[in-house]
């Protein structure tokens, strides 16, 4: 098997970084990954956000954040475990990781916060909807 490609942290880039992580499916699996204090298996993100990801489209994920410097894999049997880089890329661009988290976790707690307030609004229609009808 050919081994993975996980560039030398003083060859990450901002533009890389950034470039990772503007894509949402890829920005909730590292913070996710960020965020565990043990390395995680890529199966455990076959759902992001409530969305179902195929397995191929997952790995093209997982490689665009090891590209960048985010993530270290490390193949153990048929798994695929990743770690993320953050102490190293903390070095090198000081406050970024840290800022790009946590400002997708305040968007998704915002996102969960409206997906609840549609759900009660529309539970709320239905049971006026059916008062009426009775």
């Amino acid at each position: 098997m050919r081994p993975l490609f996980h560039p030398a942290i003083e060859d990450v880039t901002v533009e890389a970084i950034l470039h990772a992580l503007s894509d949402p499916v890829r920005v909730a699996i590292y913070a996710d990954i960020v965020g565990a204090n043990c390395s995680q298996n890529c199966s455990s993100f076959l759902t992001v956000s409530d969305k179902t990801i195929p397995k191929s489209t997952l790995s093209q994920h997982f490689k665009a954040l090891r590209e960048a410097g985010l993530i270290r894999g490390e193949r153990q049997g048929v798994e695929m475990h990743n770690t993320s880089r953050c102490a190293e890329i903390e070095q090198r661009f000081p406050g970024l990781i840290g800022s790009i988290v946590n400002a997708h976790n305040i968007q998704e707690a915002d996102r969960l916060r409206a997906s609840r307030l549609a759900k009660r609004r529309s539970a709320s229609s239905a049971r006026t909807a059916n008062h009426k009808t009775s």
